[in-house]
């Protein structure tokens, strides 16, 4: 344990801006659980996240010379915005930069605090090397958002709060991108109650820190989820690494369904609309749950933001019942002959609520649905594929095909003609103005385009699905130009949702 840190966490400047937020019981989410299931309300903070801990401890700690110099940082939001109004209690300046693909509301949010607002870049990385380049310029200190020992001290307070509040706690799950409040929750709480079981939680998608840790090093990871932005990290940081692959007692991966399904879960426990990111501890927590069968239990969860864009309220919502277990998606194949859609909805469809239904025929013999079906508890979702199969039907279950969930469910067409050659793929890319246009500007003119699909979630990056007509033989030398232009894709051709449903 690093006892430095720990002193640090004792006397650290956070309460001149921070608030000391509360450590609510949960009685809906205790209840279903069998736990007392505790939210420790982050997103009360004056900027709706705890990242205003680590900013201020940190800038409060410089001296007079480089107060008077200003503080800069690269970032796509909650940290911004500390370092921002941060400054703005001290009377200093403060530069902030953001990717061009931050939302509106986020860039405004740290103007409003008086900062200057630089965009460049598409992607965190980006900005983060031009903030570098103007600290040398200005003289301005460097505030990194997780890898500093004053930074990770006041995300430490958290720790400091919980244990005050509920001392009987018997673990407690923290969200994790670069680590910085993992490594301070877990230094402050494993140095007083050393039985306090901590676990790190990640989307499946940004586990940077359960990878290095795996890996006893920090790796870096070649690309990151878009959902989660505020845990968007490709390498973790070098103090935080040091710390939790000592203290924690293991990491949590989620899905984007089960962030979703967690935020659902805490709207409904606090009537507040928390940050996916904001939602990842207690969809941890829910997935531990679920797997060990823990009762009885004192199990705390952070609420760690809720900076979230009311655009992708809609998206959440969807994914929200699938991620609970609410929903199933199924691809049923029918014989194409007269009554066959009408026997189908008469012995398996009574008394089931459906949430989705697309049909399209393929070919002269044969018909598919795409069915969507409603569930008032996760055991029927087995008992509705027994009846499909009691009755001779062939289908493919697409709960956890994100190719259907992201743009199948949404699309109207049928499969190109069979005299057409073509790969499928998708892609994510930046969403901000023209990033769609130049990218099809460098795609298009050498490959023609037979489908293509792009729906906004609301959210930094936006993904869209796109048929290209080239022979198999075609496609490594097709990649080999895809991997230059730099978004990220992925092959699609063999999914099931495309081969029977497109």
């Amino acid at each position: 344990m690093d006892s430095g840190l720990f002193k640090e966490i004792l006397k650290a400047r956070v309460y001149e801006v921070a608030r000391r937020t509360p450590l609510d019981l949960a009685p809906t989410l205790s209840a279903a659980s069998g736990n007392k299931v505790y939210i420790k309300r982050e997103d009360l903070q004056p900027i709706f996240s705890f990242k205003i801990r680590g900013a201020y401890n940190k800038i409060a700690a410089l001296s007079a010379e480089q107060l008077a110099k200003g503080v800069i940082c690269a970032s796509a939001g909650n940290h911004g915005q500390g370092v921002a109004l941060s400054a703005k209690m001290l009377g200093i300046p403060a530069w902030v930069v953001m990717p061009t693909t931050t939302p509106e509301i986020k860039v405004q949010a740290v103007a409003s605090y008086g900062a200057k607002v630089i965009l460049v870049g598409d992607h965190y990385s980006q900005a983060y090397e031009h903030s570098l380049q103007l600290a040398q310029d200005t003289g301005a200190t460097m505030i990194h958002p997780f890898d500093d020992p004053l930074v990770i001290a006041g995300q430490g307070t958290i720790g400091k709060e919980i244990v005050e509040d509920c001392p009987q706690l018997d673990c407690i799950f923290v969200p994790v991108g670069g680590g910085g409040l993992l490594a301070g929750v877990a230094i402050y709480i494993k140095a007083l109650y050393p039985n306090v079981r901590i676990y790190g939680v990640e989307p499946v998608d940004s586990d940077a820190m359960a990878r290095s840790v795996a890996a006893h090093e920090r790796v870096v990871l070649k690309n990151v989820g878009v959902f989660a932005d505020g845990v968007a990290v490709k390498q973790v940081g070098h103090h935080s690494f040091a710390i939790c692959q000592t203290l924690v007692e293991g990491f949590i991966r989620v899905s984007t369904d089960e962030i979703c399904s967690a935020i659902h879960d805490i709207y409904r426990e606090t009537r507040t609309v928390v940050e996916p990111a904001g939602a990842l501890s207690w969809a941890g927590a829910k997935a531990y749950i679920k797997s060990t069968g823990a009762k009885g239990q004192h199990i705390v969860t952070i609420s760690s933001g809720a900076n979230m864009n009311f655009e992708r309220l809609q998206f959440v919502a969807e994914r929200a019942t699938v991620g609970a277990g609410r929903e199933c998606l199924l691809a049923i194949k029918l014989a194409e002959r007269p009554g066959s859609l009408k026997d189908f909805c008469t012995t398996i469809l009574q008394g089931v609520s459906i949430t989705e239904f697309n049909y399209r025929t393929s070919g002269a013999t044969e018909a598919y649905i795409l069915l969507g079906i409603s569930l008032q508890h996760s055991a029927m979702h087995g008992r509705f594929i027994e009846s499909l199969q009691q009755n001779g039907y062939e289908f493919h279950d697409l709960t956890a095909n994100e190719l259907a969930k992201e743009h199948v469910r949404h699309m109207v067409g049928g499969r190109a003609p069979q005299a057409i050659e073509e790969e499928l793929y998708s892609f994510v890319f930046p969403e901000r103005p023209g990033a769609l246009a130049d990218f099809l500007a460098v795609i298009s003119h050498r490959w023609n385009i037979s489908l293509f699909h792009y729906r906004s979630h609301g959210a930094d990056y936006g993904r869209v699905l796109i048929a290209f007509e080239i022979s198999p033989e075609e496609r490594l030398d097709f990649e080999r130009h895809l991997q230059q232009i730099g978004y990220p894709f992925s092959w699609e051709s063999e999914n099931p949702a495309y081969t029977l449903l497109l």
